[in-house]
């Protein structure tokens, strides 16, 4: 059985930058394996005109805040830059944190992000389908691009349970997959996830299944991991408490 890894997901809203750079060498400094923001442009909760901070740029921040917690977008919304130009983007986080970056990517969702910013929001569909055509051209560009990332291939995580579409692209691209809960929910992914994973010729085990959960979740820790999950990423807003956070190291090095 994979090592049991933990993180948490930082959201930057509602807090200023000092408070957010604090939480983050905090969060290093409890023993987390990862730390993740999100990729959106408003608030997902609370007072949606409130503070908010871009994902990309603060990734960069987060990158020199630490030095041994991987750091990603949980998840990039692969409508808002230009593969190529976000593959440039994700090489140039990966040398400044020293090779410890997870790419994490999905489709959109979030329509006031793209009606305010001026992305064309589609479908459901047609937004899956861009997707597909981003994942091959990042991997290509990671190639050609000079320097190359630290890392043969950064890591790519890719974010979402859609079974028909996003886990067959989960199967075919990357190498960590988040999904959420409940437990049940899960599992019955991760599964279509291995089924993908056949259909197409991979081995299940190659990809990392990461799940993001709440403070009220904590007690299902186990239940997760029955159900496949080896990275377990605990959902905070500020203001920061990071008890919670200790709480789940804390059941992390109980694990075998």
């Amino acid at each position: 059985m994979p090592r049991i890894r933990v993180g948490v997901q930082l959201h930057p809203q509602h807090t200023t930058y000092a408070a957010f750079a604090d939480a983050v060498r905090r969060a290093e400094d409890v023993g987390v394996d990862t730390i993740w923001n999100w990729d959106h442009l408003f608030p997902l909760s609370g007072d949606r005109g409130g503070q908010h901070f871009e994902g990309w740029t603060l990734l960069t921040a987060m990158a020199t805040l630490t030095s041994r917690a991987e750091v990603g977008c949980l998840v990039t919304c692969n409508s808002y830059r230009n593969p190529s130009l976000l593959a440039d983007m994700a090489r140039t986080v990966d040398h400044i944190s020293g090779g410890r970056l997870i790419c994490g990517i999905g489709a959109g969702w979030f329509k006031r992000d793209y009606d305010e910013y001026g992305y064309e929001f589609g479908s459901a569909a047609s937004r899956l389908k861009d997707l597909g055509r981003a994942l091959p051209v990042i991997k290509e560009r990671w190639r050609e691009l000079n320097p190359p990332p630290l890392r043969t291939m950064i890591p790519l995580l890719i974010g979402g349970g859609g079974e028909k579409v996003t886990l067959k692209l989960t199967a075919q691209h990357a190498d960590l997959w988040n999904g959420f809960g409940p437990p049940q929910t899960y599992r019955h992914k991760n599964d279509v996830l291995d089924n993908w994973c056949r259909e197409v010729g991979r081995e299940p085990s190659e990809i990392e299944r990461t799940v993001s959960v709440d403070i009220e979740e904590l007690g299902q820790l186990g239940d997760y991991v029955a159900a496949g999950a080896n990275h377990i990423i605990l959902e905070v807003d500020a203001p920061w408490d990071m008890a919670p956070v200790k709480r789940l190291v804390q059941w992390r090095d109980t694990q075998g």
